[in-house]
């Protein structure tokens, strides 16, 4: 079956509430037709025919002269009608109605015998004629087909058809509506799809509808982060590797007219400093989201990280608790390193307190300096790929400018939380924060 032959959802939908609806007024209809209506009209010709063989037999009874003024108190007040001999020209019934059948099977029954019934047309009317025992002989009883009054096939088919057409409209409205945002769903996929900024969904509506809406938020705006992430990180590497391409470039010219071992170290020096910016790049796009957790003594670890920062020794003073932690080793060793050199490179020649401890249910790790700090409107801004406070843009005075930015990826991933404060008497202050469920004191 081909795609645009297929039903929506709403038709699907409007199509199910339709025969459902239907099928539950049928089922009420005849409820109501076989434990309702039929025992009423059973009854009622029950009651219809005793008074019209009780007419007829008081008729055949009373003095010919007083019998007219009986048939005009019968037609006026019960609307029956008495003659002596049958109609003229009477056709046989074609029972449209029901309850005309009942009524000749309770006169039948009551009489013990068949009772002949016929119908004729008096002006505009239509008339029912049976012809009942009276005395010694037989009178024809008549009724008009307008004294049955209730209809009841009548109702219920205009009661089916009302019903369809408003389970139809219900159905159709209800459908929209919970299509509708499923729509709007489908468009902003499309849209997100195709590389556009789709609009917000409104996060209104049914609540498996709004959760949807919520979520679909959310990936598109880490798509979003994600896209803008990849524009910076592309526009930085091919911005930072310029200048060192550029070193080298020359460098062979000289290196062509004029070898020597300090150009030869320039070109390593160039080399190494796009190695490292090739690696961090990659380390911010892979990130260590999927490594294990596993045991680690934080104070070895921090102290094995000081013997391995090159000028760190003499600088870092080590105030680590007695601490094992539950955490992936590889990225929490990294995001220390980043906030260590950071501290080191922006410090000055000010020592550098790396702290931790557990307080209120969660480990808090501490890099401490005593260099110039950040200013506060821009303690968020340097997790941003290649933001840099410091303006030459060299890596050697300012980083490749990814160093917290992998760090706020690494962070991220875990599901801890990093935050800069400026330090009391000057300084920075970079803590690192993991939930006391992935940490706890050494027993």
């Amino acid at each position: 079956m081909k795609l645009s032959s297929r039903l929506s959802l709403t038709q699907q939908n409007a199509l199910l509430l339709v025969a459902f609806l239907i099928a539950f007024e049928l089922v009420t209809a005849a409820a109501t037709a076989y434990f309702l209506m039929l025992p009423m009209a059973r009854r009622s010709a029950a009651d219809l025919a005793g008074l019209m063989t009780l007419s007829a037999q008081t008729w055949s009874e009373l003095p010919p002269v007083t019998r007219p003024a009986f048939e005009i108190e019968l037609s006026r007040a019960h609307d029956l009608a008495l003659r002596a001999e049958p109609p003229e020209g009477a056709d046989v019934p074609a029972w449209r109605e029901p309850y005309l059948k009942i009524l000749v099977e309770a006169l039948s029954a009551r009489l013990g015998e068949p009772v002949a019934s016929s119908r004729e047309l008096v002006g505009d009317k239509e008339w029912l004629w049976v012809s009942l025992p009276a005395g010694g002989g037989r009178l024809s009883v008549g009724l008009p087909h307008s004294r049955i009054g209730p209809r009841p096939i009548h109702a219920l088919l205009v009661s089916l058809a009302g019903g369809a057409l408003l389970a139809l409209l219900a159905a159709w409205w209800l459908a929209r509506r919970t299509t509708r945002p499923l729509q709007r769903l489908q468009q902003a996929a499309t849209s997100l799809g195709r590389g556009q900024t789709p609009e917000r969904l409104p996060e209104t509506g049914p609540r498996e509808i709004a959760a949807l809406s919520r979520r679909f938020n959310e990936m598109a705006k880490q798509v979003e982060d994600l896209l803008a992430a990849r524009t910076v990180l592309l526009a930085g590497v091919s911005h930072d590797l310029r200048t060192p391409l550029a070193r080298l470039r020359l460098a062979v010219e000289m290196l062509v007219r004029k070898p020597g071992p300090e150009l030869a170290a320039q070109v390593e020096g160039d080399i190494g400093a796009m190695d490292r910016l090739i690696g961090d790049v990659l380390t911010l796009a892979r990130g260590f989201g999927h490594e294990a957790s596993q045991p680690v003594a934080l104070a070895d670890l921090l102290a094995d990280l000081v013997r391995a920062t090159p000028g760190a020794a003499g600088r870092v003073r080590n105030e680590t608790a007695d601490i094992t932690l539950e955490a992936p080793a590889g990225a929490l060793r990294r995001i220390l390193a980043n906030l260590l050199e950071n501290a080191l490179r922006y410090g000055g020649d000010q020592p550098v307190t790396l702290r931790a401890g557990i307080a209120d249910g969660v480990c808090r790790i501490g890099v401490l300096d005593r260099g110039p700090g950040i200013p506060p409107a821009e303690l968020e801004a340097v997790f941003r790929p290649f933001y840099r406070l410091e303006a030459s843009r060299s890596a050697s005075t300012g980083g490749s400018g990814l160093g917290l930015a992998i760090v706020r990826q690494l962070v991220a991933a875990q599901g801890w939380q990093v935050a800069l404060q400026a330090r009391i008497g000057g300084g920075l202050a970079a803590w690192l924060e993991l939930p006391l469920r992935q940490a706890g004191p050494t027993r």
